[in-house]
């Protein structure tokens, strides 16, 4: 008989940069396990690949177009979302993008910055907030799950500003945590490390990573998006109902290396 804290049925998630890569892992396992799924995405043809992929698993799927760092796309997106699906009971702000690249601290510029911590650390917020205000006020619990990022809590030179933005996410989701405990909303935050994603695809292909970074894991490979959907079913799932405020390194075992 199988464990049945882990069955989803009944249950809604919406994860947003749920096209592909680590999102679109979590999204297909949840689904597996019984969800019904809410992606977002800004990329119109990745979001319609993403529903052909989890339309097999036979729970209700919607793909929406959203600009996380659009704080009116969030609003809107959400009310449409439940237009669709009565509640949401876990919402997990997967969406982000990298920094560029190739210039110091000292070259960046603001609008690079604000590039970045746009989408990563006020699109979580939007996001964030919108879908606790809709689970305290409905009542009945739920969680939110942020994507943050090894370059929180290790050197990520040249990308102050994605570490920033991660390690902001990290902290947010630890206050959460304890501000809505009383209405039943867990929070946690996963850290990748090495994922296979379009967002590093340009760079895992390089022969730097593949001599340098790749042995300093131990589990000798790049992780990938399916890597994620035990944590996502675990953290969706009852089996998880008295754990909050966790902070989940997945990487392989890189940072221990």
């Amino acid at each position: 008989m199988a464990y049945g804290p882990f069955d989803l049925t009944g249950k809604t998630a919406l994860v947003t940069g749920g096209n592909s890569g680590i999102g679109l892992g979590m999204a297909l396992a949840m689904a597996q396990a019984g969800a019904n799924i809410a992606i977002w995405g800004t990329n119109a043809a990745k979001n319609a690949a993403a529903v052909a992929k989890l339309e097999p698993t036979g729970r209700k799927i919607l793909a929406l177009e959203c600009d996380v760092g659009d704080e009116a796309a969030v609003e809107s997106a959400f009310a449409r979302t439940l237009e669709t699906f009565p509640t949401i009971d876990g919402c997990f702000a997967n969406a982000g993008v990298s920094g560029r690249g190739g210039h110091t601290f000292l070259e960046m510029t603001s609008a690079e910055w604000h590039r970045v911590t746009r989408v990563n650390l006020d699109g979580a917020f939007y996001t964030f907030r919108t879908a606790a205000k809709h689970m305290v006020q409905r009542g009945g619990g739920g969680v939110l799950v942020g994507t943050a990022s090894l370059a929180a809590i290790e050197a990520a030179p040249r990308s102050e500003h994605y570490a920033a933005t991660k390690g902001g996410m990290i902290s947010m989701v630890k206050a959460m945590a304890v501000e809505f405990a009383r209405y039943g909303v867990r929070a946690h935050s996963i850290l990748p490390g090495w994922i296979e994603t379009n967002m590093t695809a340009n760079a895992v292909e390089t022969d730097g990573f593949k001599t340098k970074v790749l042995p300093r894991v131990p589990m000798r490979r790049w992780g990938n998006g399916d890597d994620f959907g035990g944590i996502a079913v675990y953290l969706m799932s009852a089996a998880s109902k008295y754990h909050t405020g966790d902070t989940f390194v997945i990487d392989g075992g890189y940072s221990l290396f």
